[in-house]
């Protein structure tokens, strides 16, 4: 059985983000919504080598790296990049409507 996509809000259009990156909530999931170079872009907030948070990862263009291990996601699509990961994350489609900034699960 296919199960239905649904939306989730995930950020107003006029917010003032603090950094580079902001963290959401899709479905119970937790993300990290980015603006680079006019796109918005949604990753799972976790490495899928050993879990943990990409937070307070360094950023360099459209890749981020764990601060753990230094995996590296590429952030438009969830693929890893480098060891140690050797899965991507979950990426998720990110959409504006009038009243906001919406993701896609």
């Amino acid at each position: 059985m296919k199960r239905s996509v649904q939306k989730f809000k995930i950020a107003d259009l006029n917010e003032e983000w603090t950094s580079d990156r902001k963290s959401v909530v899709v479905d119970e999931t937790p993300a990290l919504l980015f603006y680079v170079d006019g796109h918005y872009y949604c990753i799972e907030d976790v490495c899928s080598h050993d879990g943990q948070p990409l937070t307070d990862g360094p950023r360099e263009g459209n890749v981020i790296a764990c601060p753990r291990h230094g995996a590296c996601f590429d952030i438009t699509n969830g693929k890893a990049m480098c060891m140690p990961a050797t899965e991507g994350i979950t990426s998720f489609s990110v959409f504006i409507e009038s009243d906001g900034i919406y993701a896609e699960a």
